[in-house]
């Protein structure tokens, strides 16, 4: 479809881009009540349209910071609201959305773009990679106790939702951050409004430990017919041991609920390890999580940390042109060169092993890296090692 033209979209067309939106998720269009939420996550200029001879498809994305190993921060673009009218897709509006925003991305800077994909298959064609991936898990109340030497210590404090709405955007950006995770500036109004809908009551805690608020969660409790009741741990973050297992002993200790849920969490996060029968933790599903396209591979190469020898990597972009060519990666530099490459591989490729998601060495043996050398895949395992699992842990 050639004549389709993207272009970015007036405040007074937000709402028309967000019913499109829920349209192609086969949601109604939502309440007056329900946008006047959610209209402070829109951000003015971040919003595309795509038009024939009316909106056909939509795309937006939110400033953000992307926590890259190493622990600094680069611009981010968190993409979301991706959405195509169910008459046109498979015509190139996709197409025409993804090029014209991540062209305007490259424009103004940003090193990385990231989104949670609905279907497998789509992201990739566009450079996206798996960056990391999440489980979820079930807990049973009736049989998780925690050891009695799991780390103890602080306090739990309860808010109603209007004070946290306040006090965890500033909780939040005190804990120290770990790889794949971003911060939340614009975020945070969807995230409450949803907390606000439903009929299932919304909970907020904050632990506090010596030093001051160190973690938080919220969760709702759904009961069914019966009797029975599972809590659903909505967010979760802490800071450090102590103010992790202090939100579990407290989400253990809620009475007349059953199960606990916990979707979406790092695949490293230790919660069996916290248990007298580790097995009273059952995990229901891996996933992949967030999706990353580095936009700018360089700026992104350059922010992060790398260990070991240095290896040369012919990265190919088939969207953005400015990114194809050789890097020498090492601990000491990141920088352009006409060496010869060590490995080759694509930019989706790169954002998998980027923040350590994956080991390059699984990707070579799935023919998605090329080495001539089998002796560089170790290499390059010990070049993107990171001390833990990726994570974004804020969905959008």
């Amino acid at each position: 479809m050639n004549d389709v033209a993207v272009r970015a979209l007036r405040d007074d067309e937000f709402r028309s881009a967000h019913r499109l939106f829920r349209a192609a998720l086969h949601a109604g269009p939502g309440t007056d009540e329900e946008w006047e939420r959610v209209r402070p996550v829109f951000q003015p200029g971040r919003v595309l349209g795509a038009f024939d001879e009316q909106l056909v498809g939509t795309a937006r994305s939110m400033d953000a910071e992307l926590v890259v190993p190493g622990g600094a921060r680069v611009p981010l673009a968190a993409v979301t609201g991706v959405g195509v009218r169910a008459d046109r897709t498979r015509r190139g509006v996709l197409t025409g959305l993804m090029r014209t925003q991540l062209a305007e991305l490259a424009g103004r800077g940003v090193s990385a773009a990231t989104l949670y994909a609905t279907e497998g298959p789509i992201y990739g064609r566009f450079g996206y990679g798996i960056a990391g991936r999440a489980r979820s898990y079930t807990v049973s109340r009736q049989r998780a106790r925690l050891r009695p030497d799991a780390p103890e210590g602080g306090r739990i404090e309860m808010l109603d939702l209007d004070e946290a709405e306040r006090r965890l955007p500033e909780v939040y950006s005190a804990l120290p951050l770990r790889p794949g995770m971003m911060s939340r500036d614009r975020w945070w109004p969807g995230l409450f409004a949803g907390m606000r809908s439903g009929d299932d009551p919304a909970v907020a805690l904050v632990h506090h430990g010596a030093d001051g608020p160190d973690g938080f969660a919220l969760y709702r409790v759904s009961r069914d017919s019966g009797m029975s009741a599972t809590l659903r741990v909505v967010d979760l973050h802490s800071g450090n041991a102590t103010a992790f297992a202090g939100l579990w002993r407290f989400l253990l200790g809620v009475d007349l609920v059953d199960t606990v849920i916990a979707r979406n969490r790092p695949l490293d996060e230790p919660v069996e390890l916290l248990l007298t029968d580790p097995r009273a933790c059952e995990t229901t599903e891996l996933t992949d999580e967030t999706w990353l396209r580095l936009v700018d591979v360089e700026a992104a190469l350059a922010a992060r940390t790398w260990h070991g020898a240095p290896l040369v990597l012919e990265v190919t972009d088939p969207v953005l042109d400015h990114n194809t060519g050789r890097y020498r990666v090492g601990p000491d530099e990141v920088s352009r060169t006409d060496e010869p490459a060590d490995a080759a591989l694509g930019v989706a490729e790169l954002a998998m092993i980027f923040a350590g998601g994956w080991l390059p060495s699984a990707l070579v043996d799935a023919g998605r890296i090329s080495v001539l050398d089998p002796g560089v895949a170790v290499r390059l395992d010990e070049l993107a090692r990171t001390r833990r699992a990726p994570w974004c842990g804020t969905f959008f």
